[in-house]
């Protein structure tokens, strides 16, 4: 029997409750298990991740993979935090605060680029794991020196991760800009005839808009955007 997830997340912790010595030795361990689920989501997305398809990939039976974790829901816990554990994670050294919030945001956007199928996976059991633990306690420092106490530190770094969830969710998982350029070119002139006059101001701020990203949308110019006001919402609360 797999043993309780908390157990799961910290089995790699020497307060971990000793296993079972009975039997022969395992071919791959929960590590190995999970690391080879992250692979097939990494290729394939979250749902390419099947215990069907996991047991294929390592060639071992369904049932052998249940005495690694509990269900799938669990190995998701486990495969999000393994890639917490391992993100990179920019020093702060002696930079100001707004410095390092903006490296943590940074940070997770390159986490969720590296692993898109992480914004399919909202499971708030990931607050047990060592990876998320150790990754939330240095991104909390990001507000050290400032003037807030613990819960709006908490609450403010919560700010700054929705911010790159809702960011990443159309960086990662659409076209880039360019790819829509050359439809965009084609279908300008036609789309402000259909228009006309209706929507003057749409059409007006859409054309400079459009002509300025080659598209109706660039994330990449609205993440720097929507970054700097994060930062600047921050700076009325915080101050400094």
């Amino acid at each position: 029997m797999p043993r309780p997830l908390v157990d799961l997340l910290w089995r790699d912790s020497p307060s971990a409750p000793a296993g079972g010595s009975r039997g022969p030795r395992a071919r791959y361990s929960t590590g190995d298990v999970v690391a080879r689920a992250i692979a097939l989501a990494d290729e394939g997305g979250i749902t390419a991740v099947t215990v069907r398809a996991l047991a294929q990939s390592l060639e071992m039976t369904a049932m052998s993979v249940y005495t690694h974790v509990n269900s799938r829901d669990d190995l998701l816990v486990l495969m999000a935090d393994h890639a917490c554990a391992r993100m990179t994670s920019t020093p702060f050294g002696r930079a100001a605060w707004r410095t390092r919030v903006r490296r943590v945001a940074d940070d997770n956007l390159a986490l969720l680029r590296a692993h898109p199928w992480l914004l399919d996976v909202d499971d708030p059991r990931t607050a047990l794991g060592p990876g998320t633990i150790a990754k939330y306690d240095h991104e909390l420092r990001a507000f050290d020196g400032t003037s807030i106490g613990d819960i709006q530190r908490d609450a403010a770094l919560t700010f700054v991760l929705d911010f790159v969830r809702s960011s990443a969710s159309r960086i990662v998982t659409r076209p880039a800009t360019g790819e829509f350029g050359e439809l965009w070119e084609e279908s300008v002139a036609s789309l402000a005839r259909y228009v006309g006059d209706d929507f003057a101001l749409a059409q007006r701020v859409g054309r400079a808009a459009g002509e300025a990203m080659g598209g109706p949308h660039d994330a990449e110019r609205a993440w720097e955007y929507g970054l700097d006001r994060v930062i600047a919402g921050l700076g009325d609360a915080i101050g400094g």
